[in-house]
């Protein structure tokens, strides 16, 4: 019983921090051009992504905004990503990456060389997978204008289509909506209240390297919020926003990838294997310990309310983001995949050091 209590309990907190999210948390919506912003790099590393960025530079070249260059480094691909780049010449300028110098990961080397080309004093870091709908840059920079910001970081809708997907992507939507209130991201100066997501970042450049731009971090595998808490401890101005029905991302196709790519993160966005050892045990505790008490308890009421408190949040926090509401049932079972997630970040860190992610061994 105390573990349900336990259950219930933070299930009231994260109800709590949810619905404040639903309300409070920024979302873009539809503007002209900024007019007072001049000078936008829009800055894409790329590495073996020929089958996904033909469409990301379609989407970005259409967008009609004055003074904005647009710049692809080819990292080092294997396949016809710099060719499919150079297809949109002279609208894009492509670049070719060199290695990673010893203590670099991948990714942070290829951004850090793209700030150093770059010629804007707006500088929009975005992957090479992500949909820029019509009018999403002007909305995007309209809302770095308004809040003033410093770092904005926009959360794209995440494409789910296979089941791994569809019960382990939505988990980051419950995780910043439920556990993360974004009145403290954006005013509370700690760093514990970072948040960020890598796949669009939009800094002033002034602020990018006064707190130490991708250099600061280059060892890391979770750039995006290692960067935000630079913010933090800079005393810079930290915001976020929803890109719903703006900008959209499909990060994974299967069950694989979708196992490797989280994999990659969890320990460190954990910060280390205790701690990812003492996530994995609490959220059994939330979500799946209401099940077994429902059978093996002396109160199936309270075990069916704290069930049905935990799917409703995970229904919230879908609808929200829009996700599958319905995904929601099977959320023990997303949980259980994420245990298998974690025990495979622990074995390559026992095993390797690390995870491997595009053929690169990166730090934990």
């Amino acid at each position: 019983m105390i573990l349900l209590a336990v259950s219930a309990a933070v299930l009231l907190v994260i109800t709590v921090v949810m619905l404040t999210n639903v309300v409070l948390f920024p979302r873009l919506r539809a503007a002209g051009p900024a007019e007072d912003l001049r000078g936008i790099s829009i800055l894409i590393p790329a590495r073996n992504e020929e089958n996904r960025l033909g469409h990301t530079l379609a989407n970005l070249v259409s967008q009609t905004l004055p003074d904005v260059e647009i710049i692809v480094l080819d990292d080092r691909s294997t396949d016809c990503t710099a060719a499919v780049a150079r297809m949109f010449a002279p609208r894009v300028r492509v670049i070719s990456g060199t290695p990673p110098p010893a203590g670099w990961a991948g990714k942070n080397w290829a951004c850090q060389q793209l700030a150093d080309v770059a010629c804007g004093d707006v500088l929009v870091f975005t992957d090479a997978d992500v949909q820029w709908n019509a009018g999403a840059l002007a909305a995007t920079l309209a809302e770095f204008r308004r809040t003033r910001a410093d770092l904005l970081s926009v959360w794209p809708t995440q494409i789910t289509v296979t089941w791994a997907e569809r019960l382990i992507v939505p988990l980051v939507a419950l995780a910043v909506f439920g556990y993360l209130p974004v009145f403290a991201v954006h005013h509370i100066p700690l760093p514990a209240f970072a948040a960020a997501n890598g796949q669009c970042m939009v800094w002033r450049r002034a602020a990018y390297a006064r707190a130490g731009g991708h250099h600061a971090i280059k060892g890391t595998v979770l750039d995006d919020v290692l960067l935000a808490r630079r913010v933090k401890q800079a005393h810079l101005r930290l915001r976020n926003a929803d890109g719903a029905g703006w900008i959209a991302c499909r990060m994974y196709e299967d069950w694989d990838s979708v196992r490797r790519g989280f994999a990659k993160n969890i320990l460190a966005g954990f910060g280390g294997a205790i701690p990812l050892i003492g996530g994995i045990v609490f959220h059994w505790i939330v979500y799946w310990w209401p099940w077994l008490w429902l059978f093996v308890g002396n109160d199936a009421a309270a075990a069916l309310i704290t069930i049905g408190a935990g799917i409703a949040m995970r229904m919230v926090s879908a609808a929200a983001t829009r996700q599958r509401a319905r995904d929601a049932l099977w959320m023990p079972f997303s949980v259980g995949l994420m245990t298998l997630i974690a025990f495979q970040a622990l074995y390559w860190h026992a095993a390797h050091g690390g995870p491997e992610w595009k053929g690169r061994r990166v730090a934990a």
